[in-house]
């Protein structure tokens, strides 16, 4: 009698054969390989970037460039790439990507992922020094929220934050934000507001923002938290606007008592949380509402995406 379990069997239809890339090389994603002991396949060990593309043009790419030099560095792995490298590779992803669809890369919204692992090496913990690392790049049709969502808001729930504390790292091992989203699927909701305590840090996949008589609040940049590339950019976009921004601590019970509540990041942009743990959101007429801020963030990140 055998003992060994049969082979695990892949539906090919269900991975496209859209053009990647890997170490190297530009070949359909159905047929990229890695090896079994890559690092990032045993341990998690590696990092990512999404970048999200307007009409073909790489939006905020040089923050993103800048986030993954950190997470590489904090990783301690070499960048394996220059900054030019990285946006030929992912322009060329576009050009493919939109060619495979038959729709102009200039017509259309897509998302680039990058990731980077330490590289392929025989199982130990130790961060082995040398390694060649392993590049992986792919592009897929960025899917926004809908018009309804935006015009209705969100559900959202509340969960602890037990996730580990180097969450400023865009590293690839995301079980606790996968454990986190869940929550949120389970309940029917859009996504998981997590606290360390009794203060905000993030969501499962978003950035949090509390707006409180017409300001905009966000948690402070650390260890705890992933600065989102948003950051920079809805705090430009309340410069310019004469919204008051400030980071700092966030209470528990602020953000229950929020008069709005955002999500932000590059598959939501913005988005308009309207009910937290089956409470909606606000005061007054606008409760359970977008809110006037979301409105005008909305409107001014339209603008950033086409400028």
């Amino acid at each position: 009698m055998s003992t060994s379990a049969p082979a695990p069997t892949v539906n090919p239809t269900l991975i496209p054969d859209t053009p990647c890339y890997l170490n190297g090389d530009f070949t359909p994603l159905r047929d990229a390989k890695i090896s079994v002991l890559d690092r990032g396949f045993i341990f998690g060990d590696g990092i990512y970037e999404v970048v999200p593309a307007y009409g073909g043009r790489l939006f905020r790419f040089e923050q993103h460039m800048a986030r993954l030099e950190r997470s590489l560095a904090e990783l301690r792995i070499a960048n394996p790439l220059t900054r030019a490298q990285w946006r030929e590779i992912a322009g060329r992803l576009i050009a493919d990507g939109a060619a495979h669809t038959g729709v102009a890369a200039a017509s259309g919204n897509q998302l680039v992922y990058i990731q980077v692992s330490r590289g392929v090496a025989m199982r130990d913990h130790p961060m082995l020094p040398g390694l060649a690392p392993t590049v992986f790049m792919m592009c897929n049709p960025l899917r926004l929220p809908g018009a309804q969502q935006r015009q209705d808001g969100v559900a959202c729930v509340t969960a602890d934050d037990f996730r580990w504390e180097k969450a400023h790292i865009k590293s690839t091992s995301l079980l606790g934000a996968v454990f986190s989203r869940q929550i949120s699927v389970d309940a029917g909701a859009v996504e998981t507001v997590m606290f360390r305590g009794d203060n905000l840090s993030e969501a499962s996949s978003s950035n949090v923002w509390v707006v409180r008589d017409g300001r905009v609040f966000g948690p402070l940049k650390d260890r705890l938290v992933l600065e989102g590339i948003r950051y920079g950019l809805i705090e430009e976009i309340c410069s310019a606007a004469g919204i008051p921004f400030e980071l700092r601590p966030i209470h528990k019970a602020e953000v229950l008592d929020a008069d709005e509540l955002i999500l932000s990041s590059a598959t939501k942009e913005v988005l308009p949380v309207t009910l937290l743990d089956g409470q909606p959101v606000g005061h007054g007429l606008e409760k359970g509402k977008p809110g006037p801020i979301y409105e005008r963030l909305y409107a001014a990140y339209q603008q950033a995406t086409q400028a």
